[in-house]
């Protein structure tokens, strides 16, 4: 099966959902129209087909190879780097002044969809390196962005971030790697780092590590942390390559899936260093990467569940079993059974709704930045602030329950590694665990993101699904109508969680429901966005053409209502329900 960038999918949410022409009447990017837009997903999709996919199945049979203290990657791996690197794809939303394109962040993330879902192991690589551009661009000096931003915008040099060690992983108040002044206005780090993606590799000149560190005689705990550049090969004044640093992988781990991407153990042994950002605020300053790689990372779940779903579908069409129940054919498409075809349509429903989340996220962060009006701004800070745990942590889940149906559709044949789609379930089975578990993504929403006047964002939020319930009702469509149900259920159920939740913000009652309640926000938001793509759809019908692909739309977001968002009540019940049955019992009462 040939994996296709699903390109008409992507601009029908980018142009009729999330409403990205919004961001060309903010002026902040005068390079950007509907033109750049198409010309841009049309050359990214022809990339990440042409180039990226056919070495996706190599990624996971080879893998990258730790030899002699450094990582090689699997073959044609940095020939197609260089591909990516020379398309100014790693520049898409760069600043201008530093050699980008300055075009919006949505319309990157929208191009990595299609990366992450034609090779996601490679695709790590840039889009760490993203990160570490816009940790500079907020927090770096003048002398780091004029050696270092324009080369790893440019591709030349790729970037990541070293943040856990073995005693500190999602706690990194406990992190102990320390940066000792060197008498010359840098720092001498050493220390062990491990899970770090594209750690060491042969595909770029220079890669710029962004590492937490701790000063000498730093507070204890997460207030002590700094955040520090150190580079494989020294840099010079002039921005010329010199010497290598005192680090290096130490080994590669061997993992469930992503097998081409090297997830090494970093040992920092007394390497060049210098600060970025203030001292002691260095945590602060990481979250500046993190929460960029955690829309990523979102996106992610959406292209591995796209690339499931296509493989799955094409079987479906192509495998013959039994007699269908509609057509009465024997031997019939397996796509012509009922359940066959439930699983295909929720894969789609969901993987739709998933990429609408994230795509809202990225405009929403844009307009933050962009909009010309103060109050716009704040009000998409505030959506941008509420979304991104709910874009990376459901967005993920999609992606991991999409994948094991595709198993599911292709039967016994799934289980088998030659079909490749074993692999779509595996590479997608990271994406809840790393840039910050999905549980700590919940504690997140359910805490922090419910801070701010009493939960004003997700009340925000509530208010505009209400004005599509209205518009969805007006249309006089049963489906829209129906629609407009099942969101005003969930929306009712969402509110009574928020009330119930704010009271208990930081309690141990409010954290045992944070995860129900992180699923009820992904469910009802992904819903919401799907019944504007419907109304959007509506209108469309009749008017311009393939009426099929329009009717579609409504369909998904007519199946989403009564399949997903109509178990909105037992959510609410799951995130009321308190901590009580947990607290109450010990190791022992689990099987200890």
């Amino acid at each position: 099966m040939t994996w296709r960038a699903p390109i008409r999918d992507i601009a029908f949410a980018l142009n009729d959902i999330v409403g990205i022409s919004g961001l060309v009447e903010t002026g902040a990017f005068p390079g950007f129209d509907n033109e750049t837009l198409s010309a841009v997903l049309d050359a990214g999709g022809k990339l990440a087909e042409d180039v990226l996919a056919p070495l996706n199945r190599a990624g996971d049979e080879i893998g990258a190879q730790y030899e002699n203290g450094a990582v090689r990657t699997v073959p044609g791996f940095a020939q197609a780097y260089r591909a990516f690197a020379d398309g100014g794809w790693n520049a898409l939303s760069a600043p201008v002044e530093q050699g980008g394109q300055g075009l919006p962040r949505t319309l990157a993330i929208a191009v990595f969809e299609m990366m992450h879902g034609a090779n996601m192991a490679f695709g790590l690589c840039p889009m760490l390196t993203q990160g570490a551009i816009e940790a500079l661009v907020t927090h770096g000096t003048d002398r780091q962005k004029r050696l270092y931003l324009p080369r790893l915008i440019s591709g030349e040099w790729s970037g990541t971030m070293n943040l856990t060690e073995p005693q500190a992983g999602s706690d990194l108040a406990a992190l102990r790697t320390r940066a000792e002044p060197d008498g010359n206005g840098n720092y001498r780090i050493t220390g062990q780092k491990i899970f770090i993606t594209w750690g060491d590799h042969d595909m770029a000149e220079n890669i710029v590590h962004l590492v937490l560190a701790r000063l000498p005689g730093a507070p204890e705990g997460s207030k002590g942390i700094s955040m520090f550049l150190a580079s494989k090969r020294l840099v010079s004044e002039d921005g010329s390559l010199g010497v290598a640093n005192a680090l290096g992988p130490s080994r590669i781990e061997h993992k469930l899936g992503i097998h081409g991407s090297p997830t090494c153990t970093m040992i920092f042994d007394g390497a060049q260093g210098e600060l970025v950002g203030a001292a002691n605020h260095g945590l602060a300053n990481m979250f500046t990467m993190m929460n960029a790689a955690r829309l990523q990372v979102g996106v992610q779940g959406v292209a591995i569940a796209e690339r499931a779903y296509q493989q799955a579908l094409s079987y479906a069409l192509d495998r013959r079993q039994g007699r269908s129940a509609w057509t009465g054919e024997y031997p019939a498409r397996l796509f012509d059974h009922p359940d066959v075809r439930r699983m295909l349509m929720l894969m789609k429903a969901k993987t739709e709704a998933a990429r609408a989340i994230c795509l809202a996220t990225a405009v929403a962060a844009d307009l933050a930045q962009g909009s010309k009006d103060s109050a716009a701004r704040e009000r998409a800070r505030l959506r941008e602030e509420l979304f991104t745990p709910i874009a990376k942590a459901w967005s993920t889940d999609v992606g991991v329950e999409v994948a094991s149906l595709a198993l599911q559709v292709h039967g016994g044949m799934g289980y088998i590694e030659e079909t490749g789609a074993a692999q779509h379930y595996r590479d997608a089975r990271i994406a809840p665990i790393y840039e910050g578990t999905n549980g700590i993504q919940a504690i997140d929403l359910a805490g922090r993101k419910l801070g701010p006047g009493n939960g004003e964002a997700m009340r925000e939020l509530l208010a505009d699904i209400g004005d599509m319930i209205a518009a969805l009702r007006e249309s006089r469509n049963d489906r829209l109508v129906a629609i407009a149900g099942r969101l005003d259920a969930a929306k009712t159920a969402t509110a009574e969680a928020t009330d119930w939740l704010v009271l208990r913000r930081g309690q141990a009652d409010g954290l045992a429901g944070a995860t129900a309640y992180l699923e009820l926000s992904g469910l009802i938001a992904g819903g919401w966005l799907l019944a504007k793509g419907a109304l959007a759809a509506a209108r469309h019908l009749g008017t311009r053409g393939e009426n099929a692909w329009w009717s579609g739309r409504l369909v998904l977001a007519h199946f989403f209502g009564e399949h997903v968002l109509s178990r909105t009540p037992g959510l609410l019940a799951a995130v009321t329900a308190g901590a009580s049955d947990l607290s109450e019992t010990g190791p022992e009462a689990f099987g200890a």
